[in-house]
C-alpha cells in the first residue's frame, strides 16, 4: 500500500471522544469527517448532524427519512469507518443494522470504537468470572445500586433484538479499538486478540492550558458535574453524599460546587474553577471527565485501580485519587484530600504529565492509525 492520507469517517460519538480523536488524526494529515448527534445536551462539535429533529417516535422516523433521502450517502467512499459502539445511531436496532450494512458495502474497512455500553459489555459485567469485579451493574457479585433501583436495566440491554444485532455487528467488523481497560476486557468475549487493541481516551492537551494551583490552598473546592439521568450509573449520588459529609465535618476547609447537564464548552469553563473533581465510583479507569480535569492540572476522584495502571504499563505515576465502590471509601478518600491540601498541587502536576504521556490526542490517534493500517494491509495482501 502506498502511504497517503486516509479518508476516515468517525460515525457516532460520546463525551466528545470522536471529535477529539479527529483533531489528532487531522494533525497527522488525514481527511476526517465526524458524524454524530452531538451527544445530546452536550452539543459537541460535528461535521454531519445526526440529531433527531423531533422528540419520541416522530424524531426517529424523521431521522430515518433524512438518512434515506440522501444523508447516508455521505457515509460512503472512506478508507476507514469507525463507529461508536454498535448503537452508533439513535434508532431501533434493525434500523441501525441497515445503515451498518450500507457502511460496510460502501467503504474500505469498518471498525468499532468501544467507548460505551452494549449487550456484550453488559454480559461481561454480569459474568461471575469477569475480571471486572465491580461496575454499574454488579459489585462483587451483588447488584449495584442502579440495578437494585431498576432490576430490568440489564435485561433491556440483553433483549433479543438488541443482543442479536450486537452479535451480528461484532461478527462483521474488521476490528475494534477500546478506550478503557473495562471495554478491552469485554471485547475479549467476542473478538480474537488480533482484532482488538487499546487506544485510550483522546485529550487535546495542546488546547488545554493547565490551571496554576497554589502551593497552599486554604479551602479545597470540590466539584461535581452531575448527569441527571446517570446518577446511579456513575455513583454520583454516593459521591455527592460523601462530599457533603466531608464538607459538613470541615466547613472551614472545604466547599462543594455542583453543576448539572451543562453544554460541553460551558462545563469545561466551570471545571477550571475547582481543585478536586469528583468523577465516578464504579470504574477501574479514569474516563473523559477525569482526564480533562487531570489535563487542567486538577485532582480527580475516580477509578485508578492497579489493574488499569498495569494494563497501560505505567509503573510510577499514580495521579488518580482512587475510590472503591462504596460510600465509606469515598468519604475517607475525600477527607484525606481535604486534610492534606499541600499535596493537591503536586498531584495535579503529575496528572497533567500522565495525560500528556498516555492520553494526548496525537498519541491516541497514532495508536488507532497503526491498528487500522495493519488491518488494511492484511486485507490488501489477501
Amino acid at each position: 500500500m502506498t502511504e497517503r492520507p486516509l479518508r476516515i469517517l468517525l460515525l457516532g460519538d460520546a463525551s466528545n471522544f470522536h471529535r477529539t480523536l479527529a483533531i489528532g488524526l487531522r494533525r497527522l494529515g488525514h481527511d476526517v469527517t465526524v458524524a454524530s448527534d452531538g451527544t445530546g445536551w452536550m452539543d459537541t462539535a460535528r461535521d454531519i448532524d445526526l440529531r433527531r429533529p423531533l422528540p419520541g417516535k416522530a424524531g426517529g422516523a424523521a431521522l430515518w427519512l433524512k438518512l434515506q433521502m440522501g444523508l447516508k450517502r455521505r457515509f460512503s467512499g472512506h478508507d476507514i469507518v469507525s463507529v461508536c459502539t454498535p448503537g452508533f445511531l439513535n434508532l431501533r436496532p434493525h434500523r441501525i443494522k441497515s445503515i451498518f450494512d450500507y457502511v460496510r458495502t460502501h467503504n474500505g474497512a469498518v471498525f468499532s470504537t468501544a467507548l460505551g455500553t452494549d449487550s456484550n459489555y453488559v454480559e461481561e459485567c454480569l459474568s461471575p468470572d469477569s475480571e471486572i469485579e465491580y461496575n454499574e451493574f454488579m459489585i462483587h457479585g451483588a447488584p449495584a445500586p442502579m440495578l437494585t433501583a431498576d432490576p430490568e436495566a440489564a435485561a433491556r440491554w440483553l433483549a433479543p433484538e438488541l443482543k442479536e444485532y450486537c452479535d451480528y455487528f461484532y461478527a462483521r467488523i474488521d476490528g475494534a479499538v477500546s478506550c478503557l481497560w473495562e471495554y478491552d476486557v469485554a471485547l475479549q468475549r467476542v473478538l480474537p486478540p488480533w482484532k482488538h487493541a487499546y487506544g485510550g481516551i483522546p485529550i487535546d492537551t495542546r488546547s488545554i492550558q493547565p490551571v496554576e494551583l497554589p502551593d497552599r490552598i486554604d479551602k479545597v473546592r470540590l466539584f461535581l458535574g452531575r448527569h441527571a439521568g446517570r446518577l446511579l450509573e456513575k455513583g454520583t449520588d454516593l459521591l455527592e453524599a460523601a462530599a457533603k459529609e466531608v464538607v459538613g465535618r470541615h466547613p472551614d476547609k472545604a466547599e462543594l460546587v455542583i453543576v448539572e447537564n451543562r453544554p460541553y464548552d460551558e462545563y469545561l469553563g466551570l471545571l477550571r474553577s475547582s481543585h478536586v473533581v469528583l468523577d465516578q465510583l464504579y470504574s477501574y479507569t479514569p474516563a473523559t471527565n477525569a482526564l480533562l480535569a487531570m489535563a487542567m492540572g486538577l485532582n480527580t476522584v475516580s477509578g485508578g485501580d492497579e489493574k488499569y495502571y498495569r494494563f497501560i504499563g505505567e509503573e510510577k505515576m499514580r495521579p488518580v485519587i482512587h475510590v472503591e465502590p462504596d460510600y465509606d471509601s469515598a468519604v475517607n478518600a475525600l477527607e484525606r484530600t481535604v486534610l492534606s491540601p499541600h499535596l493537591i498541587r503536586a498531584r495535579g502536576l503529575e496528572g497533567r504529565r500522565f495525560v500528556e504521556k498516555h492520553n494526548d490526542t496525537g498519541t491516541v490517534a497514532m495508536r488507532n492509525i497503526e491498528f487500522w493500517k495493519k488491518h488494511l494491509i492484511a486485507r490488501h495482501d489477501s
